[in-house]
């Protein structure tokens, strides 16, 4: 594969952060490291002298339409950054593509830990782990009851009609990055299509919740960060449920279609199984859950379409990350694993 270049230009970036955040010169290198783990956006800390952040910006193209809209996600988190809702502090956003190349934002640095095939001393016993089911339940909970009119994100996106949206989007998102026949996706699409629910009011919609996607504090139970804000909108909160549950494994489920051992921490006893996430997310809400199956089956159909966008990536060579080889049959057996689902459902 062809050595790519750096995504972040050091001194373009140096220069224009001693403009901007106060604290240093301009001749103070930077300290920067690329986060592996996630493969949407990417994501580096940065720091300079005794001040740390993250810097996001988008991958290399090709890319989907509307999709890596990092200065969409700066605004939604500058919106949140003014309620209860845990998330890092924003410091500024860039829209200047000569400094990295594309835009990008910044953002505090948090300490804490994020779960993903480590437990924490606090979570080694059986309460702990259902103290942390349920803390990622109340922050989603959380999320969910805050006024998104109130802290400026009346604009942010339509309330009515989310899920057909969705629906036709992700459709034409599928068409535009299709790679090779999937048969069973196309099939889920139409049952999708035939099966839609009449959706509750809108709320804020994360978009990618999963509980690696949060930061807990290191020594109790407790979410004080959520990241990856990237695909939020105004919406259906039962989306962000349904993905959440299709992440969320249990003890003696088939092995996942990726080997990532962030999808298996949940397997260990004392973590809420799948009925017990989607009964304490209604105890907390008040929403029906009497759907669920519909929203898991459209999370997995979603995240088929977009690792098949990675996976046109890694076919022209434009992304060195390793995890988009096991695409060529990781998705199919996304597709497969929705197909299951919209089978067994009892939809209302």
């Amino acid at each position: 594969m062809t050595t790519l270049p750096p995504l972040i230009d050091e001194q373009r970036l140096r220069v224009y952060l001693a403009k901007r955040i106060p604290g240093d010169d301009a001749g103070t290198p930077l300290r920067i490291e690329r986060v592996r783990g996630g493969h949407s956006n990417e994501t580096f800390f940065v720091g300079r002298g005794e001040q740390e952040w993250v810097l996001r910006r988008p991958p290399r193209g090709p890319l989907l339409p509307t999709a890596h809209d990092v200065l969409r996600e700066y605004r939604v988190l500058k919106a949140l950054n003014t309620t209860n809702v845990p998330t890092p502090r924003v410091m500024l956003a860039c829209d200047d593509v000569s400094i990295t190349g594309a835009p990008f934002y910044l953002m505090e640095r948090m300490f804490g830990l994020v779960i993903r095939n480590e437990l924490p001393p606090y979570a080694s016993h059986l309460a702990g782990r259902a103290a942390i089911s349920k803390a990622l339940i109340d922050a989603l909970a959380e999320l969910h009851a805050v006024d998104w009119r109130a802290i400026g994100l009346g604009d942010f996106g339509k309330p009515e009609g989310y899920i057909e949206r969705q629906i036709r989007r992700w459709t034409g998102q599928l068409e535009k990055s299709r790679q090779r026949p999937l048969p069973d996706l196309d099939t889920v699409t139409a049952w999708l299509i035939e099966h839609m629910p009449l959706s509750g009011p809108a709320t804020i919609v994360h978009g990618d919740y999963r509980l690696d996607n949060s930061m807990f504090a290191s020594d109790r139970p407790e979410v004080i960060a959520l990241f990856d804000w990237e695909m939020a909108t105004i919406g259906d909160p039962l989306a962000d449920l349904g993905y959440l549950l299709s992440n969320w494994r249990e003890p003696g489920d088939p092995q996942p279609e990726f080997t990532l051992e962030t999808r298996r921490i949940t397997e260990n006893p004392g973590f809420f199984s799948r009925a017990e996430i989607a009964d304490y997310y209604a105890e907390r809400t008040g929403r029906s859950i009497s759907d669920m199956a519909f929203y898991e089956a459209l999370a997995i159909w979603k995240l088929a379409i977009l690792l098949e966008g990675s996976y046109q990536r890694h076919r022209s060579g434009t992304t060195d990350d390793p995890f988009f080889e096991q695409l060529e049959a990781g998705v199919p057996g996304l597709a497969r694993r929705a197909l299951e689902i919209c089978r067994s459902a009892k939809i209302s």
